[in-house]
């Protein structure tokens, strides 16, 4: 009997955000997509996933900066891509809970930023 082989392909765990403090940004992130709440500790919080996906990660940096949007200065790097069905209920939420507007005029898709400011979508593409 052979014995199963192990790859050397990952799979995709998870997406981790620096931020000034963890717990707070995992707060936000839970409400906005209403999953679980995170765990973890001061310094990393862990946001699983419910349906068994990617899970979000956030990590204490010391002296944080947030990415300036649009900007070559501290440019986004990377940002969250969120699918909803209802983009005007999807903004009014998102705004509520404590995201800033960034970018509203386009026609399928809206930016923002999360409470310490990583860019992220709200589309219904």
């Amino acid at each position: 009997m052979t014995a199963p082989t192990k790859t050397a392909v990952p799979t995709f765990g998870s997406v981790v955000l620096d931020c000034p403090d963890p717990a707070a940004l995992a707060v936000f992130y839970a409400e906005l997509l209403e999953w679980p709440a995170a765990e973890g500790d001061d310094d990393w919080m862990t946001l699983a996933n419910p349906a068994g996906g990617p899970s979000i990660e956030f990590q204490r940096v010391a002296d944080y900066q947030a990415p300036e949007w649009p900007s070559a200065v501290r440019p986004q790097q990377f940002h969250l891509d969120l699918t909803v069905q209802d983009l005007d209920a999807g903004h009014e939420r998102a705004v509520r809970l404590g995201a800033r507007e960034l970018d509203l005029n386009p026609p399928t898709f809206k930016v923002y930023a999360d409470p310490v400011g990583h860019p992220f979508c709200l589309c219904a593409c």
